[in-house]
């Protein structure tokens, strides 16, 4: 394998070198609304128009001009509708979101007024209170932005709120950075698809786990193949698979049948990461693998076999590499106070399945590399580092996908 390897990196190393390894984030694309989310914003989300675009009742009740009391008249004004001016001293229903009309000084919501049904007069349900001050309970053009003024910055991802803001600032597509492609290979004899363990044989846990985390992190999941324990197999399908990020579990280690490492050599990989200080895991790789025959660039992530350990791979190498590579802004770190003691390893990073407890988080048992009890309990990932943690101290928190 060409070029330097960075040889057991510590984990904060380990992600800024599969940060790094990105290089740009994929080109932006056109997408619909609809299909834009997931994605992160290639360019700022600049308002297209005021919002509110115009000046709207802000409550259920009448459109009012000048002091009180107000002559009723008029049909009302519903939203979507295009008001009458209104005459000094007059009134008229409006429903909220409905346009104020021209000329009309204030809001007086429907619980605060009441109408003498003789002379059709509507007055201040409590008069004591005062005028009704200019532009009470309206909502006045441009209170939310203005037009050309920016939103949101580019690389925020794009949730239903940021589409709803879009949505609501004239917008009908985005500009958003391609999402990465990702073929994921899982590897090994033993491994079944169905029914209960038997003849020496285990279920295949990784191959349902890790496609809808793949995707919460901004891949497009192209494939999911089981691969033999044969080296020329393994060669071919990492050497022609059209996907950006290859992700292989298992294989990682020095075993008899694991030929990963002697497959990138084949192929003239790149090693950037070749295991990492962290427990469990700790047997992970990355590589930069040949271009594809268009011209793409191409890694591949070397997740181990067993399945926290593998967990443990993704969050701490696929996650930043396929982060950087849709363009996703870093996220700010989460941290909690722990609620009791967390054990750590003598000299490397560990990371732990916490569940919240009251303000803090606790550790939960069954956190063995091959284990998932805990897991599937865990609100979190808790980062422990070296020789463990306190209880009341803070530690850095990393998200489980939750769908």
């Amino acid at each position: 394998m060409t070029g330097l390897t960075a040889h057991h990196p510590s984990w904060q190393r380990a992600r800024s070198l599969a940060r790094a390894a990105a290089g740009d984030p994929l080109p932006g694309v056109p997408r619909t609304l609809e299909d834009a989310l997931g994605h992160a914003l290639a360019e700022p989300l600049t308002a297209l128009t005021d919002l509110p675009p115009f000046a709207t009742s802000a409550m259920d009740g009448w459109a009012v001009s000048g002091p009180g009391p107000w002559q009723l008249g008029g049909r009302g004004v519903l939203a979507g509708q295009q008001p009458e001016p209104l005459a000094a001293g007059t009134a008229v229903p409006i429903a909220t979101g409905a346009p104020l009309p021209p000329g009309a000084s204030a809001v007086l919501r429907r619980e605060h007024g009441e109408v003498e049904r003789s002379t059709s007069l509507l007055h201040l349900a409590a008069p004591t209170a005062g005028p009704l001050p200019e532009g009470h309970d309206v909502r006045p053009r441009g209170q939310e932005c203005r037009s050309g003024e920016p939103l949101l910055p580019a690389g925020t991802s794009v949730t239903p709120s940021v589409l709803g803001l879009a949505a609501a600032s004239g917008y009908d597509r985005l500009v958003v950075h391609r999402r990465p492609s990702v073929e994921l290979f899982v590897l090994g004899d033993e491994l079944l698809d169905s029914g209960v363990p038997r003849g020496g044989r285990v279920r295949d846990a990784l191959g349902p786990l890790l496609p809808s985390w793949l995707r919460g992190l901004g891949a497009e999941v192209i494939g999911r193949h089981r691969v033999a324990d044969r080296l020329e197999e393994l060669r071919e399908a990492v050497a022609h698979s059209p996907a950006d990020v290859v992700i292989t579990t298992g294989s990682t280690a020095a075993g008899p049948v694991d030929f990963l490492h002697e497959t990138l050599r084949l192929l003239d990989a790149r090693m950037v990461v070749d295991s990492v200080s962290v427990r469990p895991g700790h047997p992970m790789l990355l590589a930069e693998l040949p271009a594809a025959p268009d011209g793409r660039a191409r890694r591949l992530v070397g997740l181990p076999g067993n399945p926290l350990a593998a967990v443990a791979g993704t969050a701490t190498l696929a996650a930043p590499l396929l982060r950087a590579l849709g363009g996703h802004a870093d996220p700010e770190p989460r941290g909690a106070v722990i609620a009791e003691a967390l054990p750590g390893h003598p000299r490397d990073t560990r990371l732990l399945p916490v569940r919240r407890a009251g303000t803090g988080v606790a550790p939960l048992p069954y956190d063995g590399p091959a284990m998932l009890r805990g897991l599937a309990l865990a609100d979190a990932l808790a980062v422990v580092p070296p020789g463990g943690t306190a209880a009341g101290e803070a530690v850095e928190l990393l998200p489980l996908p939750t769908g």
